[in-house]
């Protein structure tokens, strides 16, 4: 699936792998042949793919690890690489994030995942979670 359809698809995989803590699905998401790198909220920047699994597993891990929705999904497309920006909803707080895919063989793969705190809320933000993000 290409195009911008296909970048949403892509990120709504890696929101249903973080809530459900599914280190495999998880797995599946992150680009293989491409360099990838993630900052999690207040993690020094990891740039290696065994350190960002490494990282997701240290996540799922922890019992406390509080539930999240994705909202107000929105992707950008150029050529093999794309983008979205979204908004997680931790509880009552808000971050906001960027997500890049690049093509891998015909499927979207991610390259790199940021969020940092938002406030306030973006005007137009979903009260719930998007759709898409609840299969």
């Amino acid at each position: 699936m290409s195009g911008e359809a296909g970048s949403l698809f892509a990120n709504d995989a890696f929101y249903q792998a973080f809530r459900s803590h599914d280190i495999a699905a998880m797995d599946q998401v992150w680009a293989r042949h491409s360099r990838v790198a993630c900052i999690h909220p207040g993690w020094s920047a990891l740039t290696a793919r065994q350190a960002v699994m490494e990282s997701w597993q240290a996540i799922f891990a922890n019992p406390e690890a509080p539930d999240v929705a994705c909202r107000g999904a929105e992707a950008f497309v150029a050529g093999q690489q794309s983008f979205v920006i979204c908004y997680e909803v931790f509880g009552k707080s808000l971050l906001a994030a960027t997500n890049i895919f690049v093509m891998e063989a015909g499927i979207w793969k991610m390259v790199h995942h940021q969020a940092g705190p938002c406030s306030p809320p973006p005007a137009g933000l979903p009260a719930e979670p998007d759709p898409a993000a609840l299969q």
